[in-house]
């Protein structure tokens, strides 16, 4: 394997990168701020949800992975002739990589992940700890939501700590933005019944039922419009703008005594967010980690 390093004016990044993907055989092309971990560092992409107006930074570094050194060469001609060695395009270098075993360096990102003492994540190429008792054998995938997020830890957690008073009343479950399924498993896990896994992403519902066969937990997966009717225990681990727009939505599943639980808000946003619910339900902030917050609510009977 050989890569070509390129720094790149922003104007030019994304013609450049589809040139080297479509037109000059690259096998990949990654763009990183070419000023990282100095004075003039940009945080170009920022919260969760919110959409970023440039596509690259003002310095971009290019890399581009070929298969071999002829390949690389031949690029870099192109490139010099289409946009000459100048500020907006500027050949950094030309270097052989050393092969690696790329799924074991993926996988060794990957370590189990402890929710409670007992109570683990972990990825089916590991070992389970002995401390755990209660396991959710769970592989990265397409979806979101492999428990290292704060978001889905704080989910999890909640899950794992109520399931001894609650479980017994969670007769139908709702998880709304199922991703990997990897809540609704939890929650299959901890006793839940009737649990319903939705999410608009085709490939999120498959992953959650493909997660969920390979637990041994039983989901009904689908679109949003098979949840229906109230639910004892409402999850939706997703963005705060989606969940203010969702709160009508939600809240007219949730049972009398039944349960919401909310996760992917910064802490900032907990006022938004009780504010949009207030009509129907009294959120309060339920645990923090790492500025990310969970909010619960449960309805009067």
């Amino acid at each position: 394997m050989f890569e070509l390093v390129l720094l790149a004016a922003e104007p030019a990044v994304e013609a450049l990168t589809d040139d080297l993907i479509d037109q000059w055989q690259a096998l990949s092309a990654s763009v990183e701020d070419a000023d990282a971990a100095g004075p003039h560092e940009e945080a170009l992409f920022g919260e969760p949800g919110v959409p970023s107006t440039r596509v690259a930074w003002q310095r971009s570094r290019v890399v581009a992975l070929f298969a071999d050194e002829a390949s690389a060469q031949a690029a870099a001609t192109r490139l010099l002739a289409r946009h000459g060695d100048n500020d907006a395009v500027r050949i950094e270098a030309l270097r052989e990589v050393a092969e690696q075993d790329w799924v074991r360096l993926t996988q060794a990102q990957f370590e189990p992940v402890a929710i409670t003492d007992h109570f683990w994540i972990v990825p089916s190429w590991h070992e389970v700890p002995a401390a755990a008792t209660r396991v959710i054998r769970l592989d990265p995938g397409l979806a979101f939501g492999t428990g290292t997020h704060p978001t889905t830890r704080m989910c999890l957690r909640w899950i794992a700590r109520q399931a001894d008073v609650c479980s017994p009343s969670w007769k139908r479950t709702l998880d709304y933005g199922c991703g990997s399924g990897v809540l609704a498993i939890a929650a299959a896990l901890h006793g839940a019944r009737g649990i319903d896994a939705v999410d608009i992403d085709g490939a999120a519902v498959e992953a959650a039922r493909g997660n969920a066969a390979a637990n041994g937990v039983t989901l009904h997966t689908g679109p949003p419009e098979r949840a229906r009717g109230v639910y004892d225990l409402v999850l939706a681990n997703i963005l705060a703008t989606p969940l203010r727009l969702l709160a009508p939505v939600l809240c007219v599943h949730v049972a009398p005594a039944g349960h919401l639980v909310l996760s992917g808000i910064l802490e900032r946003q907990a006022g938004e967010l009780t504010n949009a619910y207030a009509p129907w339900l009294a959120l309060t902030v339920a645990d923090e980690d790492d500025g990310w917050i969970l909010m619960h609510a449960q309805r009067r009977t």
